[in-house]
């Protein structure tokens, strides 16, 4: 909160004491400048709070934050222009402001990217307790000590109907023996300062969490999450091993609306016509590379699985050999796969391979941004031994997505798994900023010449 308070009061204050100082007659006589500079400061803080600037950026790098700073850079420079257009203001003032807010965004945007990173970890830290003993506890545990080096995991409060545990006695603020202190967990929230209790019981009916107190302590300002929350929104994913039915059914997310369908879609028309203007010299040389090396054709369609299980045929560079599944079997590709030829393994690494795509989103068939479209033998193979697999295909597949921007090269049932994790996340919050988030990552992969599928 108090991050929001000093963004939303620097703009202000540069915008109308920059007027003052320069022309103070004119500024006074200006009585829409107040409003303007509210404006303005309301919706940095709207565009800085959807890429996520007000929360712990320990999911992400300091690239990806820095990307995020150039993101809303662009749309609060967008935004200022149009508020101080629209706005009754004489040029002497628009003239003042133009150099006052660019300057002060930008201070705004370097001050949020090193408190996210730089900013001493005694300031930052978050106290976590995890209610629980058994296995889904110590799988919390073990993800924040190792994903978020500014928690600082005070303890395990043993459940009532907790029968075995997983934690040793010196872990535990209230266990199930006599060697450990019994406890209520409304005085050990107070004592140990808890800002965070993570809800990871297997068994939650007959009394298993003390319900007036766990809304005691919410009361109280504490946060309180369940498992699968609190690794929604500290790793990104949605958690196969922590995730319910009725988590998914009954919890917010995955709206599917008219507005986000007309929005996403003209927001993939222009942007795949754009980047299909620029990207055209680059496929040019790519198909004569190709043709060079010959053995082939330099374009291949293959069936893939689409919204809702509609079948299409993407297109793509031809990176292996014509041979490549000369049995007619379908196998996975990996990552140094031997089927890759030389100008192949190029294209695949930099993304090239995937440009003639942007020809199937301009289509329909395909997004920018979704879950990366499968093939039909392994959507059926993996609906089988994957729950919730299908979840995936309630929104068009895209050309680049959430999981190929946070998981390695996957070429496995277990790495189709942890992709599908970062999958449901997208399809559970996909938003025009996420999507816009994603792209500027996926620049990034490419730049690093990470790769991908």
């Amino acid at each position: 909160m108090s991050q929001i308070f000093f963004d939303f009061s620097l703009v202000v204050a540069v915008v109308v004491g920059s007027s003052l100082w320069r022309a103070p007659e004119r500024a006074l006589a200006e009585t829409y400048l107040l409003t303007a500079a509210l404006l303005l400061a309301g919706g940095m803080l709207a565009i800085n709070a959807a890429l996520g600037f007000y929360q712990q950026a320990h999911t992400r790098s300091l690239g990806q934050s820095r990307a995020r700073a150039v993101m809303s850079l662009i749309f609060t420079l967008g935004l200022a222009y149009l508020i101080f257009t629209v706005a009754p203001l004489g040029q002497e003032i628009r003239s003042i402001l133009a150099t006052s807010v660019v300057a002060v965004i930008a201070l705004v945007l370097m001050h949020r990217v090193y408190v996210a990173h730089s900013t001493p970890q005694s300031l930052m830290r978050q106290r976590v307790l995890i209610f629980g003993s058994g296995s889904r506890a110590k799988m919390v545990g073990k993800s924040l000590q190792r994903s978020d080096p500014n928690v600082d995991l005070v303890g395990y409060f043993a459940s009532p109907k907790d029968s075995e545990t997983e934690i040793s006695a010196k872990g535990l603020l209230s266990g199930l023996g006599p060697l450990t202190p019994q406890k209520s967990l409304t005085d050990v929230v107070i004592e140990e300062r808890v800002d965070e209790i993570v809800v990871a019981v297997s068994e939650r009916r007959g009394g298993s969490m003390p319900m007036r107190e766990l809304l005691d302590c919410k009361l109280q300002g504490v946060r309180v999450v369940d498992i699968a929350t609190h690794f929604e929104k500290t790793l990104g994913q949605i958690r196969l091993d922590a995730v319910s039915a009725g988590w998914l059914i009954f919890g917010d997310g995955f709206q599917q609306g008219l507005v986000r369908t007309v929005v996403k879609r003209l927001f993939d028309i222009v942007c795949a016509a754009i980047l299909i203007l620029l990207a055209l010299p680059i496929m040019v040389v790519t198909a004569l590379l190709l043709l060079m090396e010959g053995g082939g054709p330099m374009l291949y369609l293959q069936e893939r699985v689409g919204l809702n299980g509609r079948l299409f045929n993407v297109v793509k560079f031809r990176s292996m050999r014509a041979d490549a599944e000369q049995d007619g079997k379908p196998r996975w590709a990996s990552a140094q796969d031997e089927r890759v030829t030389k100008v192949g393994r190029i294209i695949r690494k930099l993304r090239i391979d995937e440009l003639p795509q942007l020809f199937s989103v301009l289509n329909g068939d395909m997004s920018l941004v979704g879950p990366r479209p499968e093939r039909a033998y392994f959507v059926d193979k993996l609906t089988q031994e994957i729950p919730y697999f299908a979840v995936r295909q309630s929104v068009k597949p895209g050309v680049t997505g959430w999981a190929q921007v946070r998981y390695h090269y996957g070429a496995s049932v277990e790495d189709s798994a942890e992709k599908l994790q970062y999958d449901l996340y997208y399809v559970k919050n996909h938003s025009l900023f996420l999507d816009l988030i994603i792209l500027f990552e996926t620049i990034g992969v490419v730049l690093t010449a990470k790769g991908a599928q």
